[in-house]
């Protein structure tokens, strides 16, 4: 974690309107201090909630290639909390610990299959430059659509934005959330 304590501290029960409490309570008993942290701004909470639904429930992306992209840009922009929520959602969308591990890695490391490099590979030069080199879109366009590619390029947008927010306003790991690996790169 790069501040060991919010900036922005998670808004309590005891603050929560109707609306916030309708949505918070939605996520269950424990609402992750990432939505009762953006519960403070309600405005852009509602709103951004909408297109971050889309990524995570209605893009076209295989979710185990959704989890790579999100764990990677988690990795490259140093937000334990990214990368600590996706290591367990990963997990549940076919990731192993060791492609988790190897997230944190460069590139070019060892283990990869094409597909999975090429992805990693996409994520790395979007944080990198913004943009996708031609030979990486060549790779990407024989194995997606032009929507999947599309959905993925904004996925990757979406999770850097998450992760500035997260390092910037100082969230802290939930119970439970591992955070980066021990063996990270």
């Amino acid at each position: 974690m790069r501040l060991d304590k919010p900036r922005v501290p998670p808004l309590p029960e005891s603050e929560w309107d109707a609306e916030t409490a309708e949505r918070l309570h939605g996520m269950g008993p424990n609402p992750p201090n990432i939505m009762r942290t953006l519960a403070r701004a309600p405005k852009l909470y509602k709103r951004w909630a909408v297109f971050g639904n889309h990524i995570m429930t209605k893009s076209s992306l295989p979710p185990r290639d959704r989890e790579i992209a999100m764990l990677r840009i988690g990795w490259r922009c140093r937000s334990a909390y990214e990368f600590g929520q996706h290591t367990l959602i990963g997990l549940r969308c076919g990731l192993d610990q060791g492609e988790i591990v190897r997230l944190t890695k460069p590139a070019d490391a060892a283990g990869w299959s094409d597909w999975d490099r090429t992805l990693v590979t996409a994520v790395d030069e979007l944080h990198d430059d913004a943009f996708i080199s031609e030979p990486t879109w060549q790779a990407l366009s024989a194995g997606y659509t032009t929507e999947q590619i599309m959905d993925f390029v904004f996925t990757v947008g979406q999770y850097n934005l998450v992760s500035m927010a997260l390092n910037t306003l100082g969230v802290q790991l939930d119970d439970g959330v591992p955070g980066f690996p021990d063996d990270a790169g």
